[in-house]
């Protein structure tokens, strides 16, 4: 699996459009979206799933009015529940040689440990994006989602005890098995695991609110100052657990601390709001923000890390609505590597 950092194909997003999923938010949630497809079409190909032939017109005049460039956007009649492509849709692979360099991967999507019935229907999504792009599809049999990895793409993966060693994903399954499937299926050799994650996480501790690669040798991690706030004690383990890891190749890791933007709340409720949330795309990196202080700082934090690449802040206040932001709702499709 390439980490995120290196060239994309395209990005694949999946149009906003059930009010179950949604409420009073859905017309905000599709705002933010048709911004975070236009800034994605600048600088790559955009493939956009649409539920059905009657939304095409309307989003495909949305982006228009947006200001996407339509050239690199194209639509694909795949219908979904949800807009969490992330965590069903497929996991790409390459490799450097043969006819097929690009493929897929497809996990179990069990709706986040059966906590959705119907969202069990997106599982099949993944298949259906392997057929439309003709690659090959592994079929893992891990129920596992693809916000709960994240790779440097030089063998070391990150995830979280409490979301892959669930009871309520595998079961069945040891932790060596699993350890041992995500090899298998990612092209990794190392696994760094943390503990838990943010309050307020439906996921059970997705790695994508908690750490992220943003090279082969370092990584962000979300922490919480506060020794009084709910995510004080988990962040600061994870800090810890990640300043004693080793990459593969038992090499130190650097670790760059980054806020979180305070509670974030609905109806009293904490929701999981985290800058670690980012999507890097080619040129760019797109940002949750969430109209707090520490907007600044944590763009400053990604800034410095990406110095090639535009920071963009998305205030995803709506998004995180519905219990993700940016990272959950994109998946990049790599491009093939070139031929030696």
């Amino acid at each position: 699996m390439p980490p995120e950092w290196a060239p994309h194909e395209a990005t694949w997003l999946a149009w906003p459009h059930n009010p179950e999923a949604w409420h009073s938010q859905l017309n905000a949630v599709q705002d933010v979206w048709l911004e975070i497809a236009r800034v994605l079409s600048l600088g790559e190909k955009v493939r956009l799933l649409i539920y059905n032939r009657e939304s095409e017109k309307e989003v495909y005049q949305r982006l228009r009015t947006a200001g996407a460039a339509m050239d690199r956007v194209s639509l694909v009649q795949i219908p979904t529940v949800d807009i969490w492509i992330r965590d069903y849709g497929p996991t790409f692979v390459t490799r450097e040689s043969g006819a097929n360099r690009v493929a897929a991967n497809r996990w179990v999507f069990n709706a986040w440990g059966e906590k959705y019935e119907a969202w069990l229907k997106d599982d099949s999504v993944a298949s259906q994006v392997a057929e439309f792009l003709k690659v090959p599809l592994f079929e893992s049999g891990l129920v596992l989602e693809g916000g709960s990895i994240e790779v440097n793409g030089r063998g070391a993966c990150l995830s979280t005890e409490q979301c892959l060693l669930n009871p309520n994903r595998n079961p069945d399954r040891t932790h060596g098995e699993i350890e041992q499937s995500l090899l298998d299926h990612l092209g990794i050799t190392h696994l760094i695991w943390l503990g838990h994650g943010v309050s307020g996480d439906d996921t059970d501790g997705h790695i994508d609110n908690l750490a992220r690669f943003v090279n082969p040798t370092t990584v962000i991690c979300a922490v919480e100052k506060d020794s009084k706030d709910e995510n004080y004690t988990a962040l600061q383990e994870n800090y810890e657990r990640l300043q004693g890891a080793t990459d593969q190749d038992g090499e130190k890791i650097e670790v760059v601390p980054i806020p979180l933007p305070g509670p974030v709340k609905e109806d009293g409720i904490r929701l999981p709001a985290s800058y670690a949330n980012f999507y890097i795309a080619n040129g760019s990196v797109l940002v949750p923000v969430y109209d707090h202080p520490n907007d600044s700082r944590a763009l400053g934090i990604l800034g410095s890390l990406f110095p090639d690449r535009k920071i963009v802040g998305i205030p995803c206040t709506a998004l995180v609505y519905g219990l993700g932001a940016i990272h959950c709702m994109t998946q990049q499709e790599p491009a093939a590597p070139s031929v030696p």
